[in-house]
């Protein structure tokens, strides 16, 4: 039995190694990138905005997987809404690993529409 377990346990490392930990200023590019190339122009449209959220927060989550953030789980969040010249604020709380966790988000405005995203990286001991 012992033979068994031998060989897997010196793979197995409880903190990512600084190569595939979570890195805000990377997530928050694929973000940034994402949500300019996807509502640039675009009119706010309250029909559209279920689905255009949906899609948003798939592909920044594909974007953000592909940089290489091993053993991550993620939480993709996006909100978007009418540009009427008010102010909105939003907040968030999480209880995790300072080590280990971080978040980013990313800010888009027009002249028609706002959307905050935000991705929180939570590793998987």
């Amino acid at each position: 039995m012992s033979g068994m377990m031998g060989g897997s346990d010196a793979a197995y490392s409880i903190r990512p190694n600084h190569q595939n930990k979570f890195k805000p200023a990377i997530v928050k590019e694929c973000i940034r990138d994402t949500i300019r190339e996807q509502l640039s122009g675009l009119r706010y449209d309250s029909e559209a905005v279920p689905e255009l959220s949906r899609t948003l927060a798939d592909q920044i989550k594909d974007k953000v997987k592909n940089a290489g953030f091993d053993r991550y789980k993620l939480v993709v969040q996006v909100v978007i809404g009418e540009q009427r010249g008010q102010g909105v604020k939003m907040s968030s709380r999480c209880l995790w690993d300072a080590d280990t966790d971080n978040y980013a988000e990313d800010v888009f405005m027009n002249d028609s529409l706002f959307c905050v995203a935000a991705v929180f990286g939570s590793y998987f001991y």
